[in-house]
């Protein structure tokens, strides 16, 4: 048996106006999502509990079959793990974006896309003028430099020194995009620190030859760090030793590397992927029919970023070309080859919704097509999320829907 899973990040939405009324999945020209919803069945199924934030790293532990509610310690563990970086019984790591603001407004959470290079640089002078002043007793700190504006802070603490804790509180930049963030600094145990680290960085980053070339370039500045997203490193049992199957990920996204890694997923990197807009889609499926073709190898997960950029950007119209990308060019070749193989199932799912009006995630039921071997076809002819709201097969605890999916249930 084969498995395999697509993941439109942030593809659930609501319908928009200028799509005439439409969400982005039912203005979008998806054959091979269609497909999958036509010869299987449709649904939802909610990754994203009330209690707990609407992230990215939330939703992904619910949707690869982890209950969040057990597991969930924070986004940068995750990522710090894609990177290699082991943390201490004591010691956090905190998600650490570049970012404009300009008279406190979020003007780009991105920082106008900063490049990996820009970052490392910037990341590099901030680590030396930071280590030169006093924090606190039996604290060290670590920047580690990622992709674009996605980088880490690491927070080495010596044992019972640890400022944070599970009260600690912070707020994902992508929530304030073109927002004022005068009231969503980090709030609560150590929030002190993390502040204070974020305002030193005004000072360090405003004259910088990077900057200086950015401005001349037309391009807006990094103004500073923006702090969030912090946690210890969560304990995860292997995926094949809760669900029996070997799996490998294909993504461009930090937190679903680290998240693979921790879960024992084989990592595959692909040439072209970026974890933008202009990520190369058909790279992504083409390795993903290899490693279908890898006798080791017995689940596939191929996450892709673009549909949530589009929705944080407000672009609907991008968000619908991103959506006809993966299906053409993702879930097209996948499904083929695993018809070839003949036992198998697929699901096309997003992990939690995005809006286009709001920017930001929210709560609440994604839609989910799922087909093959022993899924009788329900009557939906589309995959989309009028449709799924309507279905009967429905996960309100969204991690339970790994175990249906593979057949554990």
């Amino acid at each position: 048996m084969k498995y395999a899973i697509i993941i439109p990040d942030g593809c659930a939405d609501e319908p928009r106006e200028e799509l005439g009324g439409r969400t982005p999945l039912q203005a979008a020209d998806v054959p091979a999502m269609d497909d999958v919803a036509r010869t299987g069945r449709v649904g939802r199924a909610n990754h994203t509990p009330v209690d707990l934030p609407a992230g990215s790293d939330v939703a992904n532990l619910s949707l690869l079959g982890y209950d969040p509610h057990a597991c969930y310690t924070g986004r940068a563990p995750l990522e710090a793990a894609a990177q290699g970086i082991e943390l201490g019984p004591d010691d956090w790591a905190v998600r650490c974006n570049l970012v404009t603001i300009e008279d406190q407004v979020m003007r780009s959470f991105t920082a106008e896309q900063v490049s990996s290079e820009e970052a490392a640089e910037l990341l590099r002078d901030a680590q030396e003028e930071l280590t030169a002043k006093e924090l606190a007793p039996g604290l060290s700190i670590e920047l580690h430099p990622g992709v674009g504006y996605r980088n880490l802070l690491v927070v080495r603490c010596a044992a019972g020194a640890a400022p944070f804790s599970p009260d600690t509180r912070t707020t994902p930049p992508h929530d304030l995009t073109d927002g004022s963030v005068q009231d969503d600094f980090p709030r609560g145990p150590g929030s002190e620190l993390l502040t204070r680290l974020m305002s030193e960085t005004v000072a360090i980053f405003a004259n910088h030859p990077i900057n200086q070339a950015r401005r001349q370039a037309g391009r807006l500045p990094v103004t500073n760090f923006w702090l969030w997203g912090l946690g210890r490193v969560p304990q995860l049992s292997p995926f094949a030793e809760t669900y029996g199957a070997r799996g490998a990920m294909i993504t461009a996204v930090d937190l679903l590397r680290g998240l693979g890694r921790l879960l024992g997923w084989r990592r595959i990197d692909v040439p072209g992927a970026t974890g933008y807009l202009d990520t190369d889609y058909a790279a992504k499926g083409r390795h993903a029919v290899e490693a279908l073709r890898d006798p080791a190898t017995d689940l596939v997960c191929v996450h892709v970023e673009a549909p949530d950029e589009a929705s944080h950007e407000g672009n609907a119209s991008e968000k619908v070309k991103s959506l006809e990308r993966i299906s053409q060019d993702i879930v097209e070749p996948i499904h083929a080859a695993l018809r070839e193989h003949g036992k198998y199932r697929i699901l096309v799912s997003p992990d939690h919704p995005t809006y286009c009006r709001t920017k930001t995630h929210e709560h609440g039921d994604v839609p989910l097509a799922v087909a093959g071997r022993g899924i009788e076809p329900d009557a939906a002819t589309t995959y989309d999320d009028p449709t799924a709201a309507q279905s009967e097969l429905a996960f309100p605890e969204g991690w339970r829907l790994m175990e249906w999916f593979l057949g554990r249930a």
